[in-house]
C-alpha cells in the first residue's frame, strides 16, 4: 500500500543559515497573520470572501511596495505555502474539526514548508533555497525514497527538526488470530483484556517540581531582558524533555501492540470533556489517551490491522464480563469487586477490558453500536414498532 509518510530529523544550522531561517520564520509568520487578517476583514465587513488564489495575487503586490519589500529575502515557496496552510485551517473550522485560526506569535514553535522546488536532494543531503550549504542533519535512519516536502520547525527550546515528507510502499504485517481490548486508565496506563497491565510512568509528575522551580524564576525576571529570555529557555527545555519521553513511550507501546495484535478494540473516550476535571485534568494531561489511540489507528491502517471503538457510554466496568450483570454503581475507588449474581471476583480494569474486547467484536461482525442497559425512548419505541407492523 503506498501511503504518505514523515520522518522527523534534527539538524544544527550555521550561524548564516540561523538568520535565513529567523527572516523565513517571520516572514512565513507575517504572511499568515496578514492573510487571516485579511479573510476575517472582508468577511465581516463586507460581506466577501477571500481564498487562496485572491490572497497570492495580493501578496505579489505587497512584495512589490517599499514597505513590505523584504518578503523577498527569503524563498516565495515557503510564503504561498503559508496561503495554503490557512485555507485548510479555515476548512477544518468550517467542517467541524478545529477552532477558529489564531494569529501566530513570535514566541514558541516556528515552522516553514517548503515545496520540492525550493530544495535541493541528492540523495544524502538537504539544501535549502537561497542556501549556500546543506542542512548539517543528524540521519537516525536511511531514507528510501524522495521527499515531496519538508517541513523545518524551531521549537521553543531553539532546537532546529526537518520533517521530510515522502511516498511510500508500507507491506502490511502478516495476519494472526490475536485480538485484545484496551481499557486505558490513569494508575495503569493501558490494561489489556489479556491481563497484562502497562505502568503509567507519569513523565510530567516527575519533573513537576523542577518545572515549578525554573518557572517562578521565569516569573520574576524582567520582561524583554535577555535573562528572561535565558529563563523562558529552560522551561522550554524541560517541557520538550517531557513531550520527548512520552512520546517515545506511546510510539514503543502502540507499536507492540499493532505488531502482536489483529484487532485492537478502545473506548472513544471524550478526553476533552474529561479534561475539565480539575481533580484529575492533569493526571489525564499527563497519560495522552487521545495521542496513544491516534497513533494506533494509523498505524493499524498502514499495517492491516483494526482499531475498533466502542460506544463511550457503554458500562465497561460495572457489567460483569461472566454473567452480563450490570452493577448499578461503581466509584472509582472500588478496584476489585464480586457480581452478586455469580460470584465471581473481578480486577475492575481487567473486567472492563475484556467487555471493550467482547463489544468491538461484536461491533465489527454486526457494524453498528453496542449500547447494553440503555432504555429505549418512546419514539425510538414507535418507529421500531411501526417497521416492525409495515
Amino acid at each position: 500500500m503506498k501511503t504518505s509518510k514523515a520522518y522527523r530529523f534534527r539538524f544544527y544550522p550555521t550561524t548564516e543559515q540561523a538568520q535565513l531561517l529567523s527572516r523565513t520564520f517571520g516572514c512565513v509568520r507575517y504572511v499568515y497573520n496578514w492573510a487571516l487578517k485579511a479573510k476575517t476583514d472582508a468577511f465581516y465587513n463586507e460581506g466577501k470572501r477571500l481564498y487562496y488564489k485572491d490572497l497570492s495575487a495580493e501578496l505579489t503586490i505587497r512584495k512589490q511596495q517599499p514597505e513590505t519589500v523584504w518578503l523577498n529575502e527569503v524563498s516565495s515557496v515557503a510564503l504561498q505555502q503559508e496561503l495554503r496552510h490557512l485555507d485548510r485551517a479555515f476548512i477544518n473550522f468550517f467542517e467541524g474539526r478545529a477552532e477558529y485560526p489564531q494569529f501566530h506569535k513570535k514566541h514558541g514553535k516556528q515552522s516553514a514548508t517548503f515545496a520540492s522546488s525550493a530544495f535541493k536532494w541528492d540523495g544524502n543531503t538537504i539544501t535549502l533555497a537561497k542556501m549556500k550549504e546543506p542542512l548539517a542533519i543528524r540521519w537516525s535512519r536511511k531514507l528510501n525514497g524522495i521527499p515531496t516536502s519538508l517541513t523545518i520547525t524551531k521549537d521553543a527550546a531553539n532546537r532546529y527538526f526537518v520533517l521530510l515528507t515522502m511516498e511510500e510502499d508500507i507491506t502490511p504485517l502478516p495476519e494472526m488470530d490475536q485480538q485484545v481490548g484496551i481499557d486505558l486508565g490513569l494508575l495503569d496506563a493501558v490494561i489489556l483484556s489479556t491481563g497484562e497491565k502497562v505502568g503509567n510512568p507519569r513523565f510530567f509528575r516527575k519533573d513537576e517540581k523542577r518545572l515549578a522551580k525554573a518557572q517562578k524564576r521565569l516569573s520574576k525576571k524582567q520582561k524583554g531582558s535577555k535573562n528572561r529570555d535565558k529563563a523562558r529557555i529552560k522551561v522550554a527545555k524541560i517541557h520538550a524533555k517531557i513531550a520527548d519521553r512520552r512520546q517515545d513511550f506511546l510510539h514503543k507501546l502502540t507499536t507492540k501492540l499493532i505488531r502482536e495484535n489483529q484487532v485492537i478494540s478502545v473506548e472513544s473516550l471524550q478526553v476533552k470533556n474529561m479534561i475539565q476535571n480539575h481533580h484529575l485534568a492533569k493526571s489525564i494531561a499527563d497519560v495522552s489517551w487521545g495521542e496513544l489511540v491516534r497513533q494506533l489507528e494509523y498505524k493499524a491502517t498502514w499495517y492491516g490491522r483494526t482499531v475498533v471503538k466502542i460506544d463511550k457510554f457503554y458500562p465497561s466496568s460495572q457489567r460483569c464480563h461472566d454473567c452480563g450483570h450490570i452493577m448499578p454503581k461503581m466509584p472509582l475507588n472500588v478496584r476489585e469487586w464480586t457480581c452478586p449474581e455469580c460470584g465471581n471476583e473481578h480486577d475492575r480494569d481487567i473486567n472492563a477490558a475484556q467487555n471493550i474486547l467482547a463489544v468491538g467484536l461484536a461491533v465489527l461482525a454486526c457494524g453498528e453500536a453496542v449500547r447494553p442497559g440503555r432504555k429505549q425512548s418512546s419514539r425510538q419505541g414507535k418507529l421500531q414498532r411501526s417497521r416492525k407492523a409495515n
